[in-house]
């Protein structure tokens, strides 16, 4: 297992259906690193922040990557989902809206954790 367990890991998805490489990358990782053992910390932006929602990551298919919902699920089983405050008001998304265990927080949240110590950040 590469890297130490006092390390996080948090990477910030900001595409979704219109950039779907750079959307796979971050959830990809997202999940890999949680099932390596890391502590990770994804936050979805822009238009990944319509992956908060019931049933929308089932709508994203790119060839030869891992389906979205379950790399999804990987994450909120062994990590933490946050949806940005002001992406969700944009889209009118309530925290009544989102998937169980999705949280919504907003950019003190994110730079706490982006800056604690043994924090590394990803911006996708």
């Amino acid at each position: 297992m590469l890297g130490t367990m006092s390390r996080t890991l948090i990477i910030k998805a900001t595409a979704g259906l219109d950039a779907p490489e750079r959307c796979s990358q971050a959830f990809t990782v997202a999940a890999t690193a949680v099932a390596s053992g890391v502590s990770v910390s994804l936050w979805l932006t822009g238009e990944s922040a319509w992956f908060a929602l019931p049933g929308r990551a089932a709508e994203f298919e790119l060839p030869h990557s891992a389906p979205l919902p379950d790399l999804l699920a990987a994450v909120l089983a062994g990590g933490r989902v946050t949806l940005c405050t002001q992406c969700a008001a944009r889209r009118a998304i309530t925290p009544e809206d989102v998937i169980p265990g999705v949280r919504i927080a907003g950019a003190a949240t994110f730079v706490e954790e982006a800056t604690a110590d043994g924090a590394q950040a990803l911006v996708y």
